[in-house]
């Protein structure tokens, strides 16, 4: 079998076995099939597409018994029999060589899924099937129009399998996509972005995304210059999770019990329990939720802060991390959770929604209420400055606008911003409904996030930036 190709499951079991030859006490198998598709247009016309597939695999392996326990963990691309033999001596002995682990807890238990024998998922330029004639047509009127359109599209669909020394047998496929898209105007003085995330592309229409920055890049014809300061902002759900996705993942529950975070009590322990917000906001994730599915079993390659490769293929369920403006919980594995004093691990999901009790319209409807302000629809370069307030810094980009008695009036120059996202869960005056999102800046590796524009009464705009 020296330099064959195996199949994912024929990978997991050979390397169980191979395990079990070598004297491992116990191994973990993950493999991850991926194949992508993707589109990318510049000056109005389609430039490239590619389609591409990649394959790893991690091999776990497990030596000794209870607190004695060590783990070794190897991971490789593009694996065949004679390389798997390598990575899995490899594991054993790195496992050998290492102290007993402090996260070490028995291997998950369990039984094959349903679609285990299934075999890998793969997307194709298919999937542009309904968006690609309407992004043809958004083309060429920005070029009767003489604005100039840039972009990216992508799609993928994941599958992964992980295996067990314990019977544990899982599959899962997950697509994901996402469209971002630059608009400018003839002579690139002026420009604005939309993007959106999807599944299937079925959802897109490139039209209505061009008939938003076409909308956007007029309100440009008119430029202010706006001094630094605070000022009333409005933030639409791009926005909004351009800043919550820093704060997810701050929801740590080691580095919060060793004091590290936002999240970590003064004198010891967790902010578990405290009001983070007087209204009534809430941050939860669901495997399950429909159109931001994830994967529904915990994935660790590696043990570190909150995650533990010893959790391997754990159920996921819904999780509130803030609930009514108090924290509930932080992510923890099972080793955490009982370092913590948390009752149960809340491994971490790969997706979001931020709601506000009774919150209803859009950012559209923001607009329309505030007397004053700015709007700020993406954002860009978000850097912390301070883990323990979770102090962001960042430019603004592609689209600061004026809003004078309810209407957008004009474009503004760009700005740095100080802001932390746990402060502006405090002190938003109005929110709408949360729909879908896509962040500018995370978007393109964690775009499964559904967000609702926020009104920030005094939006920190620390300094005029140069940025165009």
């Amino acid at each position: 079998m020296t330099g064959i190709q195996l199949t994912p499951q024929d990978t997991i079991e050979r390397g169980l076995s191979l395990a079990a030859d070598g004297g491992a006490d116990g191994c973990v198998v993950l493999v991850a099939e991926t194949s992508s598709t993707n589109l990318r247009w510049a000056n109005n016309t389609l430039t490239t597409n590619g389609a591409m597939r990649g394959s790893s695999v991690t091999v776990i392996a497990t030596v000794g018994a209870g607190e004695g326990t060590a783990a070794g963990v190897v991971g490789r691309s593009s694996v065949t029999d004679d390389s798997l033999r390598e990575i899995v001596a490899a594991a054993i002995a790195t496992a050998r060589a290492a102290a007993p682990a402090e996260d070490a807890r028995p291997l998950v238990d369990g039984a094959a899924s349903v679609d285990w024998g299934l075999e890998p998922e793969e997307t194709s330029v298919g999937v542009y099937e309904k968006f690609a004639p309407s992004l043809g047509e958004s083309l060429k009127r920005a070029g009767l129009e003489r604005r100039r359109l840039y972009g990216f599209a992508n799609h993928e669909v994941a599958t992964l399998y992980v295996g067990s020394s314990t019977g544990l047998r899982l599959r899962q496929a997950l697509p994901r996509g996402y469209v971002s898209s630059t608009g400018k105007n003839a002579d690139l003085s002026h420009s604005a972005w939309v993007g959106t995330a999807t599944r299937d592309f079925t959802d897109v229409d490139a039209l209505a995304l061009d008939a938003e920055l076409t909308r956007r890049l007029g309100w440009a014809t008119r430029t202010v210059s706006v001094d630094a300061g605070r000022h009333p902002t409005i933030l639409p759900p791009a926005a909004v999770a351009d800043l919550m996705t820093y704060l997810f993942w701050q929801l740590d529950g080691r580095d919060a019990f060793e004091g590290q975070t936002v999240f970590s009590k003064p004198g010891g322990g967790t902010r578990i329990g405290d009001t983070l917000s007087s209204q009534p906001v809430s941050l939860y994730s669901d495997p399950a939720l429909a159109g931001l599915e994830a994967f529904a079993f915990a994935v660790a390659r590696s043990s570190g802060g909150s995650s533990s490769v010893f959790d391997n293929g754990l159920t996921l369920a819904a999780t509130d991390w803030i609930r009514g403006g108090k924290l509930e919980n932080l992510m923890t594995s099972r080793h955490t959770a009982d370092l913590i004093g948390a009752p149960a691990a809340t491994p971490d999901i790969e997706n979001y929604v931020i709601s506000v009790d009774g919150a209803t319209g859009s950012t559209d409807d923001l607009v329309a209420g505030l007397g004053n302000g700015l709007l700020l629809t993406c954002l860009w370069y978000i850097r912390m400055v301070d883990p323990q307030t979770l102090l962001l810094t960042g430019l603004t980009r592609d689209g600061v606008y004026l809003v004078e008695n309810g209407e957008v009036t004009g474009a503004v120059n760009n700005f740095r911003f100080n802001e932390s996202p746990v402060d502006l869960l405090a002190r938003f005056t109005t929110a709408g409904a949360t729909v879908p999102s896509f962040s500018r800046e995370w978007g393109d590796y964690f775009s499964r996030t559904a967000t609702p524009p926020l009104l920030i009464p005094d939006f920190n705009m620390s300094s005029v930036s140069q940025a165009s």
